[in-house]
């Protein structure tokens, strides 16, 4: 583990760099009265040479003092770097190393998250030792949340649940935690060893309703597993469990119905979903911004976006005020059926309802969308209007443009992606290098399949990216060819 990055910065000149150029960005970003960050440029990790298809970055500063650093500074860094975790433990060490900066817990359970999506496990617990030994940045249950999390999506489901029999090392054992590791369980498709933990005993019994001394009676703990089996599109299981509710005398809350009737807008019934819409209202249970959301786009798959609409006016006169997720999901039922005039008026409408348009929405947009030159003009109106693209959002649209053959927005894309300080996951390079596979450019796309295996992501296997073969380098000059004429056709 490096203690230093002055110690060995032969090694890391261009990561350094990196680091700096970022934290130049970051710096300006929470000092500058300005609502939207200056754009910084990521130059690549690797040291070898590659096809110079996007602008070097600009100098970076060399020198940062502690009170250069702001813990949102350094999460916002820390963010930058969550698909390289070599990058980000740097980062982490040279902050404190170099400058002195005390991290607080909310920096060492980004870093142990982002330490747990490689499986770099043994590092994760050093950190959480060593917090654990400093009162001001003791542990604390989102520590544990983020392990269970990491466990359980590695398949580690049995050493998950050994971390919360230790629990007590740390006065974390209690009824949150609980609820914690079973929530993971249940967001990461492991719902069956959830209900048998809580239901079942280890010979298949039923149990009493406790597990590790704490009640899973409760409707909260009911709500995540009926979650989970949403997740799993297990539409049986959904019924069943829903059923089984009702058995074990377990009282249905609001938050019941809108997971049930999300299933069954999401399992091709929404005419059901508005049935149980009108259950809760017989009930008296009173709606609230989230079921509304669930009924308006269950009603609108079934009856159309003018009821939509009608039932989103229903909603504002009885007092429920709307959230971006009401626009979200009026917006996606207009694009889908080509109203894109209404879909932008109701875009202009939003901050004047006090809900300022988020990621999200702007994705409603980009799904539908039909030409490159209109996606990347939205886009653009996304960036400057203060939303931040996510890694999801660049890998949609290289994929959309791959797709249609278009190899010239993709590069823009990823430049853009870039430029805006975005770490690319192994999804990003994965649309990339399809692209440039499709246009033939087999010398370009290896380099970035290199570059993606060197950062310890996953590569799809390739056969086109096996040993070179002579041919290759004329069929190279022939594709640089195919890509002018794609740049002429989007031009166009």
């Amino acid at each position: 583990m490096l203690s230093s990055i002055n110690s060995k910065i032969h090694h890391f000149r261009l990561r350094h760099s990196l680091l700096l150029s970022h934290l130049q960005f970051l710096l300006f970003y929470h000092t500058a009265p300005r609502r939207n960050p200056p754009k910084a440029t990521s130059p690549p990790i690797k040291t070898q040479s590659k096809p110079d298809l996007f602008t070097a970055p600009a100098p970076a500063p060399t020198h940062f003092s502690c009170s250069d650093f702001q813990p949102d500074t350094v999460l916002e860094t820390l963010n930058c770097y969550a698909n390289d975790w070599k990058l980000a433990l740097e980062f982490f060490n040279w902050a404190e190393t170099q400058t002195g900066y005390q991290h607080t817990t909310q920096s060492l359970n980004r870093i142990i998250d982002i330490l747990g999506k490689f499986f770099e496990f043994d590092a994760a617990w050093k950190l959480i030792e060593r917090m654990s030994k400093n009162p001001c940045s003791s542990p604390d249950h989102t520590t544990f949340r983020i392990l269970f999390k990491r466990y359980v999506s590695a398949h580690l489901v049995e050493e998950a649940i050994e971390i919360f029999g230790k629990l007590d090392e740390y006065n974390l054992r209690d009824e949150t935690s609980l609820s914690n590791l079973i929530d993971a369980l249940c967001e990461y498709k492991h719902v069956v060893e959830a209900e048998e933990l809580c239901f079942k005993s280890k010979n298949g019994d039923n149990v009493d309703g406790n597990v590790f001394g704490f009640s899973v009676e409760s409707t909260k703990i009911h709500n995540m597993i009926l979650r989970g089996w949403f997740k799993m599109k297990w539409w049986s299981k959904c019924r069943e469990f829903w059923e089984a509710m009702d058995k074990r005398g377990v009282t249905k809350d609001l938050f019941s119905y809108s997971i049930y009737m999300d299933i069954q807008c999401k399992s091709g019934k929404p005419w059901k979903a508005v049935k149980l819409y009108k259950e809760m209202k017989k009930k008296g249970i009173r709606l609230d911004v989230v079921a509304y959301n669930t009924v308006i786009r269950a009603i609108g798959i079934s009856e159309g976006a003018d009821v939509a609409v009608s039932l989103y006016k229903e909603m504002i006169e009885l007092g429920c005020e709307p959230n971006v997720v009401t626009f979200n999901t009026i917006l996606k039922l207009l694009c889908q059926n080509g109203r894109y005039r209404e879909a932008h008026q109701l875009l202009d409408q939003m901050p004047k309802r006090g809900c300022e348009p988020d990621v999200i929405t702007y994705h409603s947009f980009f799904t539908c969308l039909e030409k490159p030159k209109e996606i990347l003009k939205m886009f653009d109106r996304m960036v400057e209007s203060g939303v931040q693209p996510r890694i999801d959002t660049y890998v949609m649209l290289m994929r959309k443009f791959g797709r249609w053959g278009f190899l010239r927005p993709v590069l823009d894309v990823w430049k853009k992606m870039e430029e805006n300080g975005s770490s690319p996951d192994e999804s990003a390079y994965n649309a990339l290098i399809d692209a440039l596979l499709e246009k033939g450019l087999v010398d370009i796309a290896r380099k970035y399949d290199e570059e993606m295996l060197s950062r310890g992501l996953s590569a799809k296997p390739r056969a086109e990216l096996q040993k070179k073969t002579d041919d290759e380098v004329s069929q190279n000059v022939h594709s640089y060819t195919t890509v002018d004429d794609d740049e002429m056709k989007f031009n166009d």
